[in-house]
């Protein structure tokens, strides 16, 4: 998609973050427009996942400035949680309420952080279940399903809130081989729906597909961005072709 004269849903300004005496981002600089699907990729290590969760303050930044839609990210209290409604996020380990059911998962943000009643606010979740193939699990608890079911459940809770931006941190990472497609599959239809994406994946396949835009992390700084087109055929950087001939090969 054309991102020119539009105006950035996300910004960061040269942000850096650190753990203890560790640096893990310096001076990041990024944007993602409306209808974008930005896909981090690097090797572990890399920054990815803290670049990722600073966007909604699950870790804060020790320098720099990271705006949404023009507003700087609130520090904390009920901007940040109004914050949070909108930018939705999905973790490699799912992250569900073990002792509510699918159904009650979905509901429990929009009723209790968004005021929805509670019989619109199932009416959308039953939808969204629908949506992710899951239509017939509603009753069900997380145990009882699958990895590949409960990352499916977790993707629709995130989309219950109508998040302007979704953030996955490796959404497939912790799932076996055969439940990462139906995963990638709700994400790719996502992706072709004009959903606002920031992607960490090692799954090269979904970041050639569904990417508009691949950035190349290593050691916390920004290597290079490009089209998947470009970065998978004309890698710039030689620490990429290094990555992608490892990565690639197996």
């Amino acid at each position: 998609m054309s991102t020119s004269g539009t105006s950035a849903l996300v910004r960061l300004d040269k942000v850096n973050k650190s753990f203890g005496d560790q640096q893990v981002l310096h001076d990041i600089d990024l944007e993602v427009h409306s209808g974008e699907v930005v896909v981090l990729l690097g090797a572990s290590g890399s920054g990815k996942s803290t670049l990722c969760r600073c966007v909604n303050r699950l870790e804060t930044i020790d320098s720099g400035a990271i705006t949404i839609d023009g507003v700087p990210l609130p520090a904390e209290g009920r901007e940040l949680a109004r914050l949070r409604a909108q930018v939705g996020m999905v973790f490699q380990s799912f992250n569900l309420f073990g002792h509510l059911s699918v159904l009650e998962n979905l509901t429990l943000a929009p009723v209790r952080v968004a005021g929805i009643p509670k019989q619109q606010a199932a009416d959308r979740a039953r939808e969204l279940l629908t949506r992710v193939g899951l239509a017939d699990k509603a009753e069900a608890y997380p145990a009882q399903l699958s990895g590949g079911q409960q990352q499916r459940v977790a993707i629709a809770r995130a989309l219950a809130m109508d998040p302007r931006l979704l953030l996955f941190d490796e959404p497939t990472s912790a799932l076996d081989p055969e439940m990462i497609k139906e995963v990638l599959d709700v994400m790719v239809e996502l992706a072709t729906e004009g959903m606002t994406m920031l992607v960490v994946t090692h799954e090269m396949g979904f970041a050639r597909r569904a990417a508009d835009r691949i950035v190349f992390l290593d050691r916390g700084r920004i290597l290079e961005t490009g089209t998947p087109e470009e970065f998978f055929t004309a890698p710039r950087t030689e620490r990429a072709r290094d990555f992608l001939s490892k990565i690639l090969s197996h």
